[in-house]
């Protein structure tokens, strides 16, 4: 990792969240970025809690997802979703501050592959998320 890099991922970052109001207007931050990694975080909100009183899991998705975005498009060039997937470990609770951390697992040529953990404030797993991605070629900063 150079600083070169780690300067690009920040670029890029700062410039997708400027734009990402669905990230921010569901109350994530960005806790961090690097070379093929992100970490976000949320706190579910009562509006977040499904009929059973549990976070739904579309906001843990959401949560994963953007995660991987960031990661993914922390490179330089502009990455989107191509499939992802989750597998929800234990559910997310109403006043919970849950946390995704996505890592890149590989890239090549313009797809690649990014897992992303999510957490709960005890550290305990939440999901487990495997996300591909495609590049479009395009600069996001």
């Amino acid at each position: 990792m150079t600083a070169d890099a780690d300067t690009v991922a920040r670029t890029s970052a700062d410039a997708m969240w400027a734009e990402d109001g669905a990230s921010r207007g569901m109350g994530m931050s960005l806790d961090a970025v690097g070379p093929g990694r992100a970490v976000l975080s949320m706190t579910v909100r009562a509006d977040m809690v499904n009929g059973l009183g549990l976070c739904h899991g579309g906001y843990i998705f959401s949560l994963a997802d953007s995660a991987m975005a960031f990661a993914s498009n922390s490179h330089g060039q502009a990455a989107v979703a191509q499939h992802c997937g989750v597998t929800f470990i234990r559910p997310g609770r109403a006043g919970e501050r849950l946390t995704a951390e996505a890592t890149e697992r590989g890239r090549h040529g313009r797809q690649g592959i990014y897992d992303v953990r999510v957490t709960g404030e005890d550290g305990t797993p939440v999901a487990e998320f495997r996300g591909h991605t495609v590049t479009m070629g395009k600069r996001p900063a």
